[in-house]
C-alpha cells in the first residue's frame, strides 16, 4: 500500500496499479483478485455465486422492510440499519433447506428472530420507555392494535435534555416471505401485491410532565389488504421527543428510538 501524491488524486484501477480512497487518504496498491467474469463464470467460483445470491436476496428483502417503514426511519432509523436487516434476513435465509443460492427467505416461518431488533442500534427504545404495553392483531391481521395503560410519562420515560414532550408511533409492515426466481435469476416475493406495505399511527404529543396518560393507537392495513399466510405483519414500537419553543412543538433530533414488538 502506497500514498497517492501530487494534485491529482486518482480512484480506479490504472495499468495495473488499483487507486481508491481510505480514511481520508489517497492510496495505491496493485490490483489483483479475480475479475469480474472469472466470479460470474469461473468453476471456482460457484460458492461466491451461491452466497452472492443469497446476500442479494436478503438486501432486498431488507429494503422492502424500510420501504414499509419510510415514514419513521427517518428519525428513528439508525446508520447500521440497513447492514442489520441483511443480516437477519440472511440467517433466516442461512436456516432454509434447498438448493444453495437459491434457498427462500421466509419471514412467516421464522418471526420470533425478527422480534426485538432495534431500528436505531445506538438507541434502545426500552432504554427511553419502559411502560407497560400490549399489542393485539385481530383475527385477520389486518388491523393491530397498541394499548399503553395509564402512565405516568416522568417514570417511565428517559427523555434527553431539553424535551417538554414525547409522542408514540406505532409502525406496522406487511412484508411477503421470498423466493428464488429462475426466470429472473433473482429473489421474488411470494405475494408481491401484498409486500412492503406499511402504514404509522401516531399519539399526539404529550407533556412529559403529564400527571397519567393512556394511550392506545390502532394500524389497519390499507386498501382493504387481508394478508396471505406468506404475509408477516411486523409492528413496531417506537417514541419521538419534542421542545416547546413560542408554543410550536420541534422535533428533536436525540432520544427518537423504535423497535419490533412483535410480528404476526
Amino acid at each position: 500500500m502506497s500514498k497517492q501524491k501530487g494534485v491529482i488524486k486518482l480512484v480506479g484501477n490504472i495499468g495495473g496499479m488499483s487507486f481508491y480512497t481510505s480514511n481520508g487518504e489517497y492510496l495505491a496498491r496493485t490490483a489483483g483478485g479475480a475479475s469480474k467474469e472469472q466470479i460470474a463464470t469461473g468453476s471456482n467460483f460457484v460458492r461466491t455465486r451461491e452466497n452472492n445470491a443469497e446476500f442479494g436476496g436478503s438486501a432486498k428483502v431488507g429494503k422492502a422492510f424500510r420501504t414499509a417503514l419510510s415514514s419513521v426511519i427517518q428519525t428513528m432509523g439508525g446508520s447500521t440499519l440497513t447492514a442489520s436487516l441483511t443480516r437477519l434476513f440472511k440467517s433466516i435465509n442461512a436456516k432454509a433447506s434447498g438448493v444453495r443460492g437459491q434457498r427462500p427467505i421466509a419471514l412467516s416461518a421464522n418471526k420470533t428472530q425478527a422480534k426485538g431488533l432495534e431500528l436505531n442500534n445506538k438507541i434502545s427504545f426500552t432504554s427511553v420507555f419502559n411502560a407497560p404495553f400490549t399489542v393485539t392483531p385481530d383475527a385477520d391481521r389486518v388491523e393491530i392494535t397498541f394499548t399503553i395503560p395509564s402512565f405516568i410519562p416522568i417514570n417511565f420515560i428517559n427523555a434527553p435534555a431539553g424535551a417538554t414532550g414525547f409522542r408514540i408511533a406505532a409502525a406496522v409492515g406487511w412484508l411477503s416471505d421470498y423466493s428464488y426466481d429462475n426466470s429472473t435469476l433473482s429473489y421474488e416475493p411470494d405475494v408481491p401485491d401484498q409486500n412492503s406495505l406499511g402504514i404509522t399511527s401516531y399519539s399526539a404529543i404529550q407533556p412529559i410532565d403529564n400527571t397519567g396518560t393512556t394511550i392506545t393507537l390502532t394500524a389497519t392495513a390499507p386498501g382493504g389488504l387481508v394478508p396471505d399466510a406468506s404475509i408477516s405483519v411486523v409492528a413496531c414500537l417506537g417514541i419521538e421527543f419534542y421542545q416547546k419553543v413560542d408554543g410550536v412543538d420541534y422535533l428533536l433530533a436525540q432520544g427518537n428510538a423504535m423497535r419490533i414488538v412483535e410480528v404476526f
